[in-house]
């Protein structure tokens, strides 16, 4: 669910609006009130509008109605990140306990001619002590696309290559990565657990909160715990602990075992390109996730930080 009374440019306010896996939107209207042929009306006429919405503007409606980032909301929904095209079929649903046979026949002659319109019926029952809540659809199949030859969204395939990675604070200084060559992460498992897959010769794309993207390289270790993790740099290999750095790193202290809970992790990088945090990359529709790391498979963002850093699209 992205948000209830989703205000339009027209000052109306849709019931409901929502998303699927596929990155498809959902409008759904309650009849509640309504007059049956008024709620089809006020479905198709929102439909309208939700039609034409970019990637961009959608992101846009759900970061300001979900509390989070809108791909960190959807990944926590689906277990996945969004694909990267959004909106490619729309679904008009109207919730009702029931419509005069007029409505009926309006939404049946409306889908014949491709409109994704649909109503689905709900009825409350109780039983002695059971209680039942029963749904059924106007018209059973709904995979009716709101334009011949439209396509479903699907998820983009990943190059197998490239990974996104979350430079954060809590201590860690990009300044400190841009100089020695490496990505850091820590903070108990759902943070380093997520870097430690990463292989070596794959490429990190480098992402710092708030500020945007800094910079991509070429991973030369898998992840190592902060105290015994090396980098290389002027071609040697140094001991990460000894040099003069700007941030504070968790490890364990000499003699204790190093745990996800008071580690972080490290893997050296030689970079490809870079740029200081005052000139990271930011634009409206770029990949972000909270999380330490993940798959990049969105193209448009690995299309404009190849763009941006001026590298090719393969890894070197």
């Amino acid at each position: 669910m992205i948000g209830r009374q989703v205000r339009t440019p027209h000052n109306k306010l849709i019931d409901l609006l929502a998303i699927d896996a596929d990155g498809n939107l959902h409008v759904l209207e309650l009849k509640r009130d309504k007059t049956p042929r008024e709620v089809v009306a006020q479905a198709l006429d929102y439909g309208s509008w939700v039609s034409t919405l970019t990637r961009d503007e959608v992101i846009g409606i759900a970061n300001d109605h979900l509390g989070q980032p809108f791909e960190a909301a959807f990944e926590e929904a689906f277990g996945e990140i969004p694909p990267d095209e959004l909106n490619a079929e729309l679904q008009l649903t109207i919730v009702a306990t029931n419509l005069d046979s007029s409505s009926e026949r309006i939404v049946t002659y409306l889908r014949e001619f491709g409109v994704p319109v649909n109503a689905v019926f709900f009825s409350y029952l109780e039983d002695e002590d059971r209680r039942y809540l029963a749904r059924s659809w106007l018209v059973d199949d709904q995979a009716v696309s709101m334009a011949p030859g439209s396509k479903k969204g699907k998820r983009a395939q990943w190059n197998g290559q490239d990974w996104y990675v979350n430079f954060g604070s809590h201590g860690r200084e990009w300044s400190d990565g841009l100089g020695f060559g490496f990505v850091s992460a820590g903070g108990g498992p759902a943070f380093s657990g997520k870097l430690r897959p990463i292989p070596t010769g794959d490429r990190v794309n480098v992402y710092v909160p708030g500020s945007g993207y800094v910079g991509i390289g070429i991973t030369l270790t898998e992840a190592q715990p902060f105290r015994v993790a090396q980098v290389h740099r002027d071609g040697q290999w140094l001991q990460l602990a000894d040099q003069d750095l700007a941030g504070s790193y968790q490890h364990a202290a000499p003699g204790k075992e190093e745990t996800d809970d008071i580690t972080d992790w490290v893997i050296p990088v030689r970079w490809l390109a870079t740029v200081p945090l005052n000139e990271a990359f930011k634009e409206a529709g770029l990949f972000s996730n909270p999380n330490a790391a993940c798959k990049l498979r969105q193209q448009f963002t690995l299309e404009r930080l190849a763009e941006q850093f001026g590298i090719d699209s393969e890894a070197e």
